[in-house]
């Protein structure tokens, strides 16, 4: 082709390779930190925690349909987007339901657990956000991974908030409110992602 040097392919290939074992990385790291952050959740009795760690799973899903989209045809990155997109507001839809149904359940969250698990996610998606960050401006499913991993430091942040405001209001609504606006934090990405893919589905 005009204008292409013997070596473009190849560099198209490393970077093809590049995004596979990035995706991956930081598919294993969330799926790893929502086992670790979904029982702690529980154990503490934490909405914004089990939030948190839910939003974790929809992101090892997502990436790993990441994977699957790459070096396959438009069509088929769109549909996986709008996948994607679709599981994210299902999820957080479900989130902001628990979140709303904690309010008739008495008891204040353990704000240790809730503090330790906050501070360890927050540094796991640190990690996955600087390792996506050279990819935010490729195709629509290397966008969306990115996205959500920085919605996830977001969450992460809320949860550290949430076990502060709970000890120094010695209330369960600090806990609750933040759970909320994280699963609408995941339900305003999805449906920018789903926006997105159904306009390229179109186009």
């Amino acid at each position: 082709m005009t204008g292409c040097s013997d070596n473009c392919g190849a560099d198209l290939g490393k970077a093809s390779t590049a995004e596979r074992h990035t995706l991956i990385v930081v598919m294993l790291l969330n799926a790893g930190m929502f086992v670790a952050e979904f029982s702690a959740g529980l154990l503490a009795g934490s909405t914004a925690l089990l939030a948190d760690s839910l939003d974790m799973l929809a992101d090892a899903l997502i990436y790993a349909l990441g994977l699957f989209a790459l070096g396959r045809a438009a069509h088929w990155r769109s549909r996986a987007a709008l996948v994607s997109g679709l599981f994210q507001l299902a999820l957080g839809i479900g989130v902001a339901g628990h979140a709303m149904a904690k309010v008739f359940v008495d008891g204040l969250p353990d704000t240790g657990t809730m503090g330790f698990f906050g501070a360890l996610a927050l540094v796991v998606n640190t990690v996955c956000f600087l390792l996506l960050a050279r990819f935010r401006h490729g195709d629509i499913n290397l966008r969306a991974t990115w996205i959500c991993s920085r919605n996830d430091m977001i969450g992460n942040v809320g949860v550290l908030v949430a076990a502060g405001l709970v000890i120094w209001l010695d209330s369960m609504w600090p806990d609750i409110v933040i759970g909320l606006l994280i699963a609408l934090v995941v339900i305003r990405s999805a449906l920018h992602i789903i926006a997105e893919a159904r306009s390229e589905l179109r186009d």
